[in-house]
């Protein structure tokens, strides 16, 4: 009797094993998370042996794919109709409706692969997919030997929720050469984004050679060199060297461009006016209203103070422009040339003769008007080069250009008003797409400014209740600005993780979203870009402090917190590290008297896991003050 309840223990303890095993392999780490999602028995094994299947039309994205995965498997993967292992792109021979232009369906049996899609946007799709299904491994730039390269059988139907799905890299702020742009195009294509927003001009740099007017890479692409904080640098001296900086010729652009439609990005160049326009001044002095000279700027403060924009009133302004859009134009193959618009400081147009007399001309009657009297030419000029203009959301001020598209980052107010007035709209919101903010506690990430979680991306609703017509909401993008960062490597750790939940946000359905499943397959990513040496923060295992001011008793209280909720957070106010024998944090702590430091440090499992952050008292007082 005994020995049959032991059997029955034991085949119970089997089964919940097993249980348990099905459960993590059950689940992929994918990001974004598919439509629907169905794991089945057994799995693929990709070898030397495997074939790849794609008609004549496809075979480029077959290609790609075989490059992919050469490297750490050492396989060459041949293209051939048969074989016992076969891995097939197919375009479906009636249309499907329900996955649309960039959906697809993958099917994983044990013998053969099969992707099938409408459109070979689709097939790029689900070959992602694959990659994602393939061990973190095949992320390396070495072979990998003696691995067993298993793929789990699915099938998955995915499509995306909006079309317009991006991130945008400032370049004017510090260049970026051509071999990182693609790179970065790379990684946003393996998470389904499909839009490069390319900010090409500003003040600190103009990086996009205009033949016709050479003066804008000799002169406008350099500045002298500067570190330390941004807005706090000394100008550029009289005789000092400006040698910091580059440019992207023609050609250079030609095959960025190629690059990115391999991987069925769209390029959105964008040239900045008429505000953020110094670096272009410096070149051509002649199209501000006070005539220069002009130094290419190096972080210093200047707005309000130095005239950085174009002067509406000049005819010359439009004649520059012509030739600048029309050659921006013949280099972009997409259908949107995006024109700025934003932060243009207006008053020197309201003492320059040539803007007084345009306003008088024109019947303008507030500088806002002239600007937007500006924005229209240029609306004009772009229509005219068979290309559709997009600007910020400051370019509704004085009056919205007729057929404009508006990017919203001033919260969502300018995106709901265009809307309402029924433009397109790429839904973009500091507080929940600029990658350049602080992405944990300032005490221990690098200087920037204002706050953007990973949290806060992952929460993040494009279309607000208030739209009529929730078709014109056409996506969004996360954007990252450049003035605090300086290099690469700082470009992808501001980029990586946030820009994973952008783009789950872009493309999954609402209902397929799930912050702890996204937690968890995050994790996994992560461990493939350790795989690839691609770098990312962890600021999402940082505790996050919040000083309170009891104003009553005058004193100072301090909220600790995580986003990951599993997290335990150990503190100590005496000078010493904290670990996980150190006081736990429960609620509001009162700080001790004397006490000079907060130390924070967070744990799972006895593990470590966030950075020890270190803030002074008198610090966390003055947060109260801001």
């Amino acid at each position: 009797m005994n020995f049959r309840y032991l059997r029955i223990a034991i085949f119970t303890l089997c089964m919940l094993f097993s249980i348990n095993i099905f459960a993590v392999e059950g689940v992929p780490a994918l990001i974004p998370q598919p439509v629907k999602f169905q794991r089945l028995p057994g799995s693929f094994k990709i070898s030397k042996t495997t074939k790849l299947i794609a008609a004549p039309a496809n075979k480029e994205i077959a290609e790609l794919f075989a490059a992919m995965i050469k490297v750490p498997t050492g396989f060459t993967l041949s293209h051939a109709s048969g074989g016992v292992s076969t891995i097939q792109l197919a375009m479906n021979k009636a249309y499907n409706k329900q996955i649309g232009e960039e959906g697809y369906t993958l099917d994983v049996k044990p013998a053969k692969i099969t992707i099938q899609a409408n459109k070979p946007a689709g097939l790029f799709y689900g070959m992602q997919t694959l990659m994602q299904l393939l061990p973190k491994e095949i992320e390396s730039a070495e072979i990998i030997k003696n691995k067993v390269w298993s793929i789990p059988c699915v099938k998955i139907t995915d499509y995306p929720r909006f079309g317009w799905r991006g991130l945008m890299l400032d370049v004017s702020r510090h260049y970026f050469p051509k071999e990182v742009v693609k790179k970065y195009i790379n990684q946003l294509a393996k998470y389904k984004m499909n839009v490069f927003h390319w900010h090409l001009t500003d003040d600190q740099g103009w990086r996009i050679e205009i033949k016709s007017l050479p003066q804008l890479i000799e002169v406008g692409a350099w500045r002298a060199p500067r570190m330390g904080l941004w807005w706090k640098r000394d100008p550029q001296g009289a005789n000092e060297v400006a040698d910091y900086g580059g440019y992207y010729t023609q050609e250079d652009v030609k095959e960025i461009v190629k690059y990115a439609q391999q991987r069925f990005v769209t390029i959105l160049p964008e040239i900045d006016v008429p505000g953020h326009s110094l670096a272009a001044l410096a070149a051509y002095p002649n199209l501000s209203c006070t005539g220069g000279p002009f130094k290419v700027n190096v972080g210093n403060t200047f707005y309000g103070v130095d005239d950085n924009a174009l002067c509406p009133g000049n005819e010359e302004s439009f004649v520059f422009m012509e030739k600048v859009l029309g050659e921006v134009a013949a280099l972009f193959p997409g259908q949107y040339i995006h024109i700025g618009g934003d932060e243009c400081f207006k008053g020197f147009w309201k003492d320059c003769k040539k803007c007084k007399k345009r306003m008088k001309d024109e019947n303008l009657k507030t500088p806002e008007e002239l600007q937007s009297y500006f924005i229209r030419r240029m609306e004009n000029i772009v229509k005219s080069k068979g290309k559709k203009m997009m600007g910020w959301d400051e370019i509704l001020e004085g009056g919205l250009a007729p057929e404009a598209t508006v990017m919203s980052w001033r919260g969502m107010k300018g995106g709901i008003e265009a809307a309402k007035m029924n433009h397109h709209v790429i839904m973009t919101p500091a507080d929940n797409c600029y990658l350049d903010l602080y992405q944990g506690d300032p005490a221990a990430e690098p200087p920037t400014y204002s706050m953007l979680t990973l949290s806060s991306c992952y929460n993040f609703e494009p279309i607000p209740a208030e739209i009529p017509d929730p078709s014109l909401i056409l996506g969004g993008q996360g954007n990252l600005w450049t003035e605090s960062v300086p290099n690469y490597r700082h470009v992808e750790y501001m980029t990586w993780p946030r820009a994973f939940a952008l783009a789950e946000v872009f493309w999954s359905q609402k209902e397929n979203k799930g912050w702890d499943s996204f937690i968890s397959r995050m994790e996994h990513n992560l461990e493939r870009y350790d795989v690839a040496n691609i770098n990312y923060a962890r600021s999402v295992y940082d505790a996050t402090i919040k000083p309170l001011k009891d104003t009553v008793n005058k004193t100072l209280r301090i909220a600790l917190a995580t986003e990951i909720k599993k997290l335990d957070i150990y503190y100590t106010f005496d000078n010493t590290y904290p670990d996980n024998f150190s006081p736990k944090y429960t609620d509001t702590l009162t700080v001790p008297k004397g006490a000079d430091h907060l130390r924070v440090l967070t744990y799972l499992d006895s593990k470590p896991m966030g950075k020890m952050i270190t803030v002074s008292i008198k610090d966390l007082e003055k947060r109260t003050e801001e």
